[in-house]
């Protein structure tokens, strides 16, 4: 979030022995050559370099009064172009901020190219131009990348709004330090003998070379926080520098003595704690955190002070690239991860002496259904793994251990599959339902008939469950077939476990179940509607007795309700309906109400 100004006042110097890099106003800032981190502090702020402006880019005043409260300044000349960043380095309980001037003059700075005035309520530890080295690509404390042309004159400023700071670093990056490693940065603008400020690593060599033609003789000094002392002994044109400290050189000439100052800082080389290797449960979404890693690796070291990344390679880690997701998708199998731990002072200070091994076990992977069948024909069924793993054990509920178990009961059954390697026991659990199926049987078949389209359902008394198709279409779950053409179909139920099928032959017909006979013109004579769509069709009537009273075709007009040209009386008759198969045969249409009743 944006950051409120009515905070405490805490005034916490940084190290004595990097005072001397503290450099209030922008006439004064300090030059920048080569990409050699810079370590320094702010502590507070000598003229106003912005007049009592209220603000300058996202910069606003601070709880001084004007925009600076502690200040540093820095000045910078590109010699090549490119893409150019930077990370600034500092506790994560601190609130920097920072501008970038592209300017020659700092009395016509103008407005910043990239400004910074967030305040760290998340607690990060860097702030910058470029990318998040911690990786968090989200970070609102960086800015977009600079894009530089040769010859360009910038200004750095470095503000510490809290006021308390343990100091900072200053690292640069981007592709033009790939591209031209030594040259990127103009140094003629270092005019001092010695050089730029150094940031080293302990147990580096740091040697000061103030070799000057003509000169009659070299003194060296040095500054811890008490001022310059004489260094005893220190008479030759170089000096190696084995402690931090503000350096001072002396060299007589013959026009008389050139003094020039540098700051020369060591950062603690990180030490890797030893980690200990890991095994896992590894399945296909399994996901490891190697941030759980991070306290191991840290040892006694602080989290604001180091920086720990992953990497699957040696030199990817002594490189300090493509360092691995801390949510990071283990392979499979076993793999060594390598651990690189990094001064966030000062990059070029890391250690990569460390690594484990990660152990992926694999999670056993089932193979069958969690819903099995017996048919009740056959009676028994196999059911678990029928392709087992050697390295994997099983244990059934009911105290087998084999992969496989014929059982002849409905219930559910439950498998326990473990697979145990490095001490990791993974285990996979499915328990598995199983019924019975009895063959299917059609008990009836019901036909709303009497129209174009009729609804056919298929009735059975079998338990289990069962599909449905008519005329070899697709198989449905419901019984019910709506739309259905007069004429013969063919209907199919089948158990969905393989457990049978059974096929009927099926004359889809309509015809009244009352006629009435008796002069009114409605209903008169009794007939079959559709008898058109079947080959050589006849239907037969019978009365109560069995007795034939009447057989018709599809020609015929229909049943008036009399014998040989005499009523008969009310009562219920019965008929079939007979038909000339595809094969040629004459069979009799099945599942039809077979009655009627005539009525006077």
């Amino acid at each position: 979030m944006f950051k409120s100004i009515s905070k405490t006042l805490l005034l916490l110097l940084f190290w004595q022995n990097m005072q001397a890099q503290v450099v209030q106003d922008c006439t004064d800032a300090i030059p920048i050559c080569y990409n050699t981190p810079i370590n320094g502090g702010t502590n507070g702020f000598g003229i106003d370099d912005f007049y009592g402006a209220s603000s300058s880019g996202c910069l606003e005043q601070t709880t001084t009064g004007a925009i600076e409260s502690n200040s540093s300044w820095y000045r910078f000349r590109t010699a090549e172009a490119g893409q150019l960043g930077f990370n600034i380095g500092h506790n994560s309980n601190e609130d920097w901020d920072f501008a970038l001037y592209r300017a020659t003059d700092c009395n016509n700075l103008g407005e910043p190219i990239r400004c910074n005035f967030f305040d760290n309520s998340e607690g990060t530890s860097f702030i910058g131009v470029g990318e998040d080295p911690t990786g968090d690509v989200d970070s609102v404390h960086f800015e977009d990348w600079v894009q530089v042309q040769a010859g360009e004159d910038y200004y750095l400023f470095i503000n510490n709004f809290s006021n308390v700071n343990s100091g900072f670093s200053i690292q640069f990056t981007g592709n033009i330090w790939l591209d031209y490693p030594n040259t990127a940065l103009d140094c003629s603008i270092v005019s001092n003998l010695l050089g730029p400020p150094i940031a080293a690593c302990e147990g580096e060599n740091v040697v000061l070379d103030a070799t000057t033609s003509g000169a009659l003789g070299y003194e060296w000094y040095m500054d811890t926080g008490s001022g310059f002392q004489l260094i005893s002994g220190a008479t030759n044109s170089v000096y190696t520098v084995q402690a931090s400290a503000q350096y001072r050189v002396v060299v007589s000439t013959m026009s008389g003595n050139e003094i020039s100052d540098v700051q020369v800082g060591f950062n603690e080389v990180p030490v890797t704690g030893v980690l200990v290797d890991e095994s896992i449960c590894y399945g296909f979404d399994t996901v490891f955190d190697l941030g759980i890693k991070d306290s191991e690796a840290l040892g006694a070291m602080e989290p604001q002070d180091v920086m720990v990344s992953y990497h699957s390679s040696q030199l990817d880690a002594e490189a300090g690239v493509n360092a691995l997701d801390k949510e990071y998708v283990p392979i499979g199998g076993s793999e060594n991860i390598y651990v690189r731990t990094t001064s966030l002072s000062n990059p070029d200070c890391y250690d990569v002496g460390q690594s484990f091994t990660l152990n992926a076990i694999e999670t056993p992977v089932l193979t069958f259904e969690e819903q099995a069948v017996i048919c009740e024909a056959v009676g028994v069924l196999e059911i678990g793994e029928t392709a087992p793993d050697p390295n994997y054990d099983y244990q059934w509920e009911s105290g087998e251990n084999t992969p496989s178990l014929m059982v002849s009961q409905e219930g559910d059954y439950t498998l326990t599959v473990t697979h145990g390697s490095n001490g990791a026991i993974c285990q996979t659990v499915r328990t598995i339902s199983v019924s019975l199926s009895s063959v299917p049987v059609i008990s009836s078949i019901d036909i709303e008939d009497m129209s174009v389209n009729n609804t056919v359902t298929i009735n059975t008394e079998t338990s289990g469950t069962y599909e449905f198709s008519l005329d070899d279409g697709d198989f449905q779950d419901s019984n019910v077939f709506e739309g259905v053409a007069p004429g013969v179909h063919r209907v199919t139920m089948r158990d969905p476990y393989g457990c049978g099928e059974v096929q009927e032959d099926i004359v889809v017909v309509g015809f009244m179940p009352i006629f009435s006979p008796n002069g009114d013109v409605l209903n008169e004579t009794w007939q079959i509607e559709g008898l058109s769509t079947l080959n050589a069709p006849i239907v037969t009537i019978y009365d109560r007795y069995g007795k034939l009273i009447k057989q018709m075709t599809e020609f015929d007009p229909g049943w008036d309700g009399s014998f040989n040209g005499k009523p008969l009386p009310s009562t219920d008759y019965w008929f079939k309906l007979s038909y000339v198969d595809d094969s040629g045969n004459r069979t009799y249409a099945k599942y039809l109400q077979s009655h009627f009743s005539l009525r006077r």
